[in-house]
């Protein structure tokens, strides 16, 4: 029995943020932009718009793409580093605006925290006796950017996607479709090199916090891009050895949308051309544990995701975490 993908959906702001507009505020480029990180644009939330709302959006979306209704889900996990408020967690006021009658939970692994709720909502699928799993990556990032940070501010920007998973029946054959194989793991000695310092239990937050501005995101950008190279490509060899592959089996590679320069690196150690790798970073920025699953959408609904196609994703952040999955293409 393994988990497939039954329906996904997106939700992401109208308003865009381009790198002209940012030029003044940040005393950059476009051009500098585009060069350094691919992003030409990112979407921004509405003072209305929140990490729940987006959720809800796109939850609602995968949804009725997967002709489902809400009282078919049997578990939310939503991935979020943005919260709706510390207490309750996200999926509380997700669940109720998608009208669910099941248990849901916040998981938080930063960037990589798609492929974190994709392999423990799988599990649980599987092994837990369910029949449908909704897992939701959200994120409102401008709201905890610097945003006169030249080194955050151009990089990061607000959306949601989702994903219905559904279980395979017991009898599927070893070539069929669902999740294959996957490689977790987190270094926390590298956990500063991107964090924000103030709003919790070791510096809750105080009038010299804010003086300070560390209830802002904090990035050492060089060691960062250093190790994710390193990193995703570890993490997505291992994913494939586990499942008895090498990148020629690979008909798609989806990272997380960080930087193009780190995408094009990784994939070209891992020997996977250009052609099969999904970036859409030029239009949404890095919107952290959204990144992966919107890319997923997006080639979904443009039909490059074809039933037995085998997708490598991969994605990586703070804490440091990183986390990478082989996925046959296809409904159960």
């Amino acid at each position: 029995m393994r988990a497939c993908v039954a329906g996904w959906g997106t939700a992401v702001p109208d308003l865009r943020l381009t790198n002209a507009e940012l030029e003044d505020r940040v005393k950059t480029t476009d051009a500098w932009i585009v060069e350094r990180t691919g992003i030409r644009e990112r979407r921004i939330a509405r003072p209305d718009e929140t990490t729940a709302s987006l959720a809800t959006e796109a939850g609602a979306a995968a949804i009725k793409q997967a002709g489902l209704s809400p009282l078919d889900v049997d578990l939310l996990i939503v991935a979020t580093a943005t919260p709706e408020q510390p207490i309750p967690h996200t999926g509380a006021f997700v669940g109720d605006g998608l009208g669910l009658h099941c248990g849901s939970f916040d998981l938080g692994a930063g960037c990589a925290g798609f492929v974190y709720e994709l392999v423990t909502g799988a599990a649980l699928l599987t092994g837990g006796g369910l029949e449908h799993v909704l897992v939701i990556g959200a994120e409102v990032l401008s709201r905890i950017i610097d945003p006169t940070d030249r080194t955050t501010a151009v990089l990061f920007g607000d959306g949601a996607a989702a994903l219905v998973l559904e279980a395979s029946s017991e009898h599927a054959p070893d070539d069929g479709p669902g999740l294959l194989a996957f490689d977790l793991g987190c270094d926390g000695s590298l956990a500063r090199l991107l964090e924000i310092p103030a709003g919790g239990s070791r510096l809750p937050t105080s009038v010299e916090t804010l003086d300070q501005r560390l209830q802002y995101l904090k990035m050492q950008g060089p060691e960062v891009f250093r190790r994710a190279v390193r990193t995703v490509v570890d993490s997505a060899n291992t994913a494939l050895g586990r499942a008895g592959m090498a990148s020629s089996d690979v008909d798609w590679f989806i990272p997380h949308q960080a930087n193009a320069r780190i995408i094009d690196a990784a994939a070209h150690r891992l020997g996977i051309p250009a052609e099969r790798t999904i970036v859409n970073i030029d239009r949404y920025g890095n919107t952290s544990a959204a990144s992966i699953p919107l890319a997923i959408s997006e080639a979904a609904d443009a039909g490059d995701l074809q039933a037995g196609d085998v997708v490598l994703l991969s994605g990586f952040g703070a804490g440091m975490t990183w986390g990478s999955a082989v996925l046959r293409w296809g409904r159960a």
